[in-house]
C-alpha cells in the first residue's frame, strides 16, 4: 500500500451502501479502511483494510484513533433498524440510537485531529426519514434526524479548520434494509408511485454521491444533507 495515498474510513463498509462507498473510494484511489461487523461481498484489493469493528465500543474507537495518523475522508455509513415494534421499547430505541447516531458522533470526535491535519471531509448517513417520520421506526427516524442536525453543527464548528461535513439522505435503494418493502407488493406499489424516477435506487448511485462529496469537486460544499432518492422526498 502506498503511504502517499489518501486515507478513507468507511463504517458499515462490508454491507449495503457502506460497501458501495468502499468500492467507489477504492476506484477513486483511496486507501480504504472498511469497518464493520458483517460482510456481504468479499473484495480483494491491495488498498483495502478490513477490520471487524463495533461502532458502539468506545475503547475500540479510541484504539483506531491511536492507530491512524491522518484521515482524508470519513464516511459514517454504519446503521441498524429494528422491526416488529422493537423500537417502541427503551432497549430497542437505545440500541438504534447507539449505532446510528452515537457511533457516528463518537468516531467524528475521536478523529478530529486526524481530520483537521488533512483538511478532511466527512460524509454522514442521514435518511429520507430525517425529513419525515416513520410509523414503525421512531428510533431510526430520531437517529437520522439527529445525524442531519449534527452534520450542520459540525460543519459550522470545524469548517474554519478546513474540515467539510456533509450528509447523504438515501431513499429507497436496493439493500437488505429495504428488501422487505421491495418484496411486498402492498408496500412496493405505493412507494414506486411516489418516486418520480419510477425505480429503486442502486447502491452504487449513493457511492457516487459520497465520492463526489469527499472530492475536490465539492470543495465549497459544507453542511448540506443531499437526498439521493429519485425525488421521493419532494413528491
Amino acid at each position: 500500500m502506498s503511504e502517499t495515498k489518501k486515507v478513507a474510513i468507511v463504517t458499515g463498509g462490508g454491507t449495503g451502501l457502506g460497501q458501495a462507498c468502499v468500492k467507489q473510494l477504492l476506484g477513486d484511489g483511496f486507501k480504504v479502511w472498511s469497518l464493520g461487523l458483517d460482510v456481504e461481498e468479499k473484495i480483494d484489493h491491495p488498498d483495502l483494510v478490513e477490520r471487524r469493528f463495533d461502532i458502539t465500543d468506545s475503547a475500540t474507537i479510541a484504539g483506531l484513533a491511536n492507530e491512524i495518523e491522518g484521515v482524508d475522508a470519513l464516511v459514517n455509513a454504519a446503521g441498524t433498524i429494528l422491526y416488529d415494534r422493537r423500537e417502541f421499547t427503551n432497549e430497542g430505541f437505545d440500541k438504534v440510537m447507539a449505532v446510528n447516531f452515537r457511533g457516528t458522533q463518537q468516531l467524528c470526535f475521536a478523529l478530529e485531529t486526524q481530520l483537521k491535519e488533512r483538511s478532511g471531509a466527512i460524509v454522514n448517513f442521514a435518511s429520507m426519514w430525517s425529513i419525515f417520520g416513520s410509523v414503525g421506526n421512531p428510533a431510526y427516524s430520531a437517529s437520522k434526524g439527529a445525524i442531519e442536525s449534527f452534520t450542520r453543527a459540525l460543519a459550522a464548528s470545524w469548517g474554519p479548520s478546513g474540515v467539510r461535513t456533509n450528509a447523504v439522505a438515501p431513499g429507497w435503494v436496493k439493500t437488505r434494509m429495504a428488501v422487505n418493502a421491495m418484496s411486498n407488493p402492498e408496500r412496493a406499489e405505493p412507494i414506486m408511485k411516489r418516486i418520480p424516477m419510477a425505480r429503486w435506487g442502486e447502491p452504487k448511485e449513493v457511492g457516487l454521491v459520497v465520492g463526489f462529496l469527499v472530492s475536490p469537486a465539492a470543495s465549497y460544499i459544507n453542511g448540506v444533507t443531499l437526498p439521493v432518492d429519485g425525488g421521493y422526498a419532494i413528491a
